[in-house]
């Protein structure tokens, strides 16, 4: 069993995106120098949409180039079609992401098209983003339940998939974006998907909303999956999902992996500072699910976790 356990961090982005406070790229700039210290070399820094729709991420253009430590972190970047990834090349991204929703309504919803128009622009970008050498990679979004049509067919976000690495992406991120499976839902599809398309092309975006989203993390590491996006403190929530939570918690996520003996890199420790940090810039409380425990005195909190 691969031990190594690779956490794409996305508090910068879609943890920061929903957050009534602003924050400024100043802050930006300060909380990504804190992951990075705290050891995380794959971060979604921002996103190139339009500041009037999301308006956390009108300082994409002057955040990018600021960021820290290019030559040691893989950042990436949301792109929402062609027009967002030439501002995002403009910037030197070297990684884009495109999402697609895997229901009609949610599409019509989040950027006012039908599913197969959206795919079809996700498609268009990714085309552009692989011949123009960057890296690309496809989040399939509401893969288990929609807000508005409820359960989705597995087998249609398997054929998404499908059409999303069709079209040249290197991964595809199954992702739970309202925080509705349960681990048997989420065995069931990345099993099949596994089996499909191998474990190390694909990764996994969950949200704590029921709170199953560590049990449901444990259940696609026992499908296969060794990559995962988390948000410090469980920072997060989408604007255009009613009802969807915060994300799975970065530190509880190191926190399994470290007493499950799998390793993910990250200094417990220095990831403490960093949540700290994010809850006075967006002025609200944070934490996983380990939080109380870390809480509990010197001589119980967890250890550095290299």
């Amino acid at each position: 069993m691969n031990n190594a356990v690779i956490i794409n961090e996305v508090g910068p982005r879609d943890g920061l995106q929903n957050q009534r406070i602003p924050v400024s790229c100043d802050d930006k700039l300060r909380l990504i120098q804190a992951l990075v210290d705290a050891g995380l070399r794959s971060i979604e820094a921002t996103s190139f949409v339009s500041p009037k729709a999301v308006p956390q991420m009108a300082d994409a253009d002057e955040l990018f180039v600021r960021l820290p430590a290019p030559d040691r972190v893989a950042y990436s970047a949301l792109v929402p079609n062609v027009r967002g990834l030439e501002r995002a090349r403009a910037c030197g991204v070297h990684e884009i992401a495109v999402v697609l929703s895997a229901t009609e309504t949610m599409n019509q919803r989040n950027i006012n098209m039908g599913l197969i128009q959206a795919t079809e622009v996700c498609a268009q970008t990714m085309d552009v983003a692989i011949k123009a050498g960057l890296r690309g990679k496809a989040y399939v979004a509401v893969a288990f339940e929609c807000p508005f049509e409820g359960l989705v067919p597995l087998d249609r976000v398997l054929s998404l998939v499908r059409s999303m690495f069709a079209a040249g992406a290197a991964e595809v991120v199954i992702a739970d974006t309202i925080g509705a499976a349960a681990p048997r839902a989420v065995s069931t599809l990345l099993q099949q998907a596994v089996a499909e398309f191998g474990a190390a092309r694909l990764s996994v975006h969950l949200h704590d909303t029921r709170g199953f989203a560590l049990a449901n993390a444990w259940a696609a590491i026992e499908a296969g999956i060794r990559k995962f996006d988390t948000s410090l403190g469980g920072l997060g929530g989408c604007p255009f999902a009613p009802g969807a939570a915060g994300n799975l918690a970065t530190e509880d996520l190191v926190q399994m992996a470290a007493q499950c003996g799998l390793s993910t890199g990250i200094d417990m420790a220095a990831l403490r500072q960093a949540i700290a940090l994010a809850q006075t810039l967006t002025q609200r409380p944070l934490g996983g699910r380990i939080t109380a425990w870390l809480g509990i005195g010197d001589t119980y909190r967890a250890r550095a976790v290299q």
